[in-house]
Protein backbone atom coordinates (compact mmCIF):
# COMPACT_ATOMS: atom_id res chain seq x y z
CA UNK A 1 0.00 0.00 0.00
CA UNK A 2 1.34 3.42 -0.93
CA UNK A 3 1.32 6.44 1.33
CA UNK A 4 -1.52 7.79 -0.82
CA UNK A 5 -3.90 4.94 0.02
CA UNK A 6 -5.29 2.07 -1.97
CA UNK A 7 -7.51 4.05 -4.37
CA UNK A 8 -6.43 4.22 -7.98
CA UNK A 9 -5.61 7.77 -9.00
CA UNK A 10 -5.84 8.34 -12.79
CA UNK A 11 -3.39 11.24 -12.50
CA UNK A 12 -0.61 9.29 -10.84
CA UNK A 13 0.40 8.83 -7.23
CA UNK A 14 2.06 12.27 -7.13
CA UNK A 15 -1.35 13.95 -7.20
CA UNK A 16 -3.84 13.61 -4.39
CA UNK A 17 -5.97 16.76 -4.74
CA UNK A 18 -6.76 19.13 -7.62
CA UNK A 19 -5.15 22.58 -7.57
CA UNK A 20 -8.66 24.09 -7.71
CA UNK A 21 -11.99 22.44 -6.88
CA UNK A 22 -14.42 20.87 -9.33
CA UNK A 23 -16.83 23.53 -10.58
CA UNK A 24 -14.43 26.46 -10.38
CA UNK A 25 -15.76 29.01 -12.84
CA UNK A 26 -14.80 32.24 -14.57
CA UNK A 27 -16.92 34.87 -16.29
CA UNK A 28 -16.24 37.57 -18.83
CA UNK A 29 -18.12 39.70 -21.32
CA UNK A 30 -21.43 41.53 -21.26
CA UNK A 31 -24.96 40.87 -22.49
CA UNK A 32 -25.50 41.52 -26.19
CA UNK A 33 -27.61 44.47 -27.25
CA UNK A 34 -31.04 43.30 -28.38
CA UNK A 35 -30.97 42.56 -32.10
CA UNK A 36 -27.16 42.23 -32.25
CA UNK A 37 -26.08 39.40 -34.51
CA UNK A 38 -24.70 36.36 -32.71
CA UNK A 39 -21.25 35.03 -33.49
CA UNK A 40 -20.95 31.90 -35.64
CA UNK A 41 -19.74 28.71 -33.96
CA UNK A 42 -16.54 28.84 -36.03
CA UNK A 43 -15.59 32.19 -34.48
CA UNK A 44 -15.89 30.70 -30.98
CA UNK A 45 -13.74 27.72 -31.94
CA UNK A 46 -11.12 30.05 -33.42
CA UNK A 47 -11.07 32.05 -30.17
CA UNK A 48 -10.61 28.82 -28.19
CA UNK A 49 -7.69 27.93 -30.46
CA UNK A 50 -5.89 31.12 -29.37
CA UNK A 51 -5.57 29.81 -25.80
CA UNK A 52 -2.60 27.57 -25.04
CA UNK A 53 -1.46 25.61 -22.05
CA UNK A 54 1.90 27.29 -21.27
CA UNK A 55 3.66 23.92 -21.03
CA UNK A 56 2.24 22.34 -24.20
CA UNK A 57 2.68 23.73 -27.74
CA UNK A 58 -0.92 22.93 -28.74
CA UNK A 59 -4.06 24.99 -28.21
CA UNK A 60 -6.66 23.88 -25.66
CA UNK A 61 -9.29 23.10 -28.30
CA UNK A 62 -7.11 20.65 -30.24
CA UNK A 63 -5.83 19.17 -26.97
CA UNK A 64 -9.42 18.18 -26.23
CA UNK A 65 -9.71 20.25 -23.06
CA UNK A 66 -13.06 21.70 -24.13
CA UNK A 67 -15.76 19.18 -23.20
CA UNK A 68 -18.82 21.21 -24.16
CA UNK A 69 -19.78 24.59 -25.60
CA UNK A 70 -23.37 25.70 -25.11
CA UNK A 71 -24.73 28.62 -27.12
CA UNK A 72 -27.69 30.32 -25.48
CA UNK A 73 -30.44 32.18 -27.35
CA UNK A 74 -29.29 35.55 -26.02
CA UNK A 75 -25.73 35.11 -27.32
CA UNK A 76 -24.22 34.01 -24.02
CA UNK A 77 -21.84 31.03 -24.08
CA UNK A 78 -21.22 28.38 -21.45
CA UNK A 79 -18.09 26.26 -21.69
CA UNK A 80 -17.23 23.10 -19.77
CA UNK A 81 -13.52 22.37 -19.78
CA UNK A 82 -10.82 20.39 -18.06
CA UNK A 83 -7.03 20.47 -17.90
CA UNK A 84 -4.46 17.81 -18.68
CA UNK A 85 -3.90 17.28 -14.93
CA UNK A 86 -5.70 18.63 -11.85
CA UNK A 87 -2.40 19.75 -10.34
CA UNK A 88 -1.75 21.99 -13.34
CA UNK A 89 -0.07 25.18 -12.10
CA UNK A 90 -2.39 27.33 -14.24
CA UNK A 91 -5.58 25.57 -13.12
CA UNK A 92 -6.89 28.71 -11.45
CA UNK A 93 -6.01 30.99 -14.38
CA UNK A 94 -6.95 28.96 -17.44
CA UNK A 95 -10.76 29.36 -17.13
CA UNK A 96 -10.29 33.15 -17.02
CA UNK A 97 -8.07 33.05 -20.11
CA UNK A 98 -10.72 31.03 -21.94
CA UNK A 99 -13.57 33.32 -20.85
CA UNK A 100 -11.61 36.41 -21.93
CA UNK A 101 -10.73 34.95 -25.33
CA UNK A 102 -14.29 33.90 -26.17
CA UNK A 103 -15.89 37.07 -24.80
CA UNK A 104 -13.70 39.06 -27.19
CA UNK A 105 -15.52 37.61 -30.21
CA UNK A 106 -18.04 39.96 -31.86
CA UNK A 107 -21.51 38.61 -31.27
CA UNK A 108 -20.74 36.79 -28.01
CA UNK A 109 -22.44 37.95 -24.82
CA UNK A 110 -21.47 36.82 -21.36
CA UNK A 111 -19.19 33.81 -21.16
CA UNK A 112 -19.06 31.35 -18.28
CA UNK A 113 -16.31 28.74 -18.16
CA UNK A 114 -16.64 25.87 -15.67
CA UNK A 115 -13.76 23.56 -14.81
CA UNK A 116 -14.41 19.84 -14.36
CA UNK A 117 -12.21 16.89 -13.48
CA UNK A 118 -14.69 14.24 -14.64
CA UNK A 119 -14.10 12.48 -16.85
CA UNK A 120 -10.34 12.79 -16.54
CA UNK A 121 -8.62 14.09 -19.68
CA UNK A 122 -6.78 11.51 -21.79
CA UNK A 123 -4.72 11.76 -24.97
CA UNK A 124 -7.61 10.14 -26.83
CA UNK A 125 -9.42 13.50 -26.71
CA UNK A 126 -6.75 15.21 -28.84
CA UNK A 127 -7.26 15.93 -32.52
CA UNK A 128 -5.04 14.11 -35.00
CA UNK A 129 -3.20 17.40 -35.63
CA UNK A 130 -2.44 17.73 -31.92
CA UNK A 131 -1.21 14.14 -31.75
CA UNK A 132 1.10 14.74 -34.70
CA UNK A 133 2.43 17.94 -33.18
CA UNK A 134 3.14 16.16 -29.92
CA UNK A 135 4.56 13.13 -31.72
CA UNK A 136 1.84 10.84 -30.37
CA UNK A 137 0.63 9.62 -33.74
CA UNK A 138 -1.33 6.42 -33.20
CA UNK A 139 -0.72 5.24 -36.77
CA UNK A 140 2.60 3.73 -35.75
CA UNK A 141 1.62 1.63 -32.76
CA UNK A 142 2.81 -1.68 -34.22
CA UNK A 143 6.33 -2.84 -33.37
CA UNK A 144 9.11 -1.83 -35.70
CA UNK A 145 10.67 -4.55 -37.90
CA UNK A 146 13.76 -4.46 -35.67
CA UNK A 147 11.60 -5.24 -32.60
CA UNK A 148 9.90 -8.17 -34.37
CA UNK A 149 13.20 -9.93 -35.02
CA UNK A 150 14.16 -9.92 -31.32
CA UNK A 151 11.59 -12.52 -30.21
Amino acid sequence: MSEFGTETNPYGSFMTEPAVPEGTSARAGAKLVEGQQKAPDEAIVEALRTVHDPEIPVNIYDLGLIYDTERLEDGDVRILMTLTAPACPVAGEMPYDVAAAVSGVDGVGEVEVVLTWEPPWTQDRMTEDAKLILNICLLYTSPSPRDRTRS
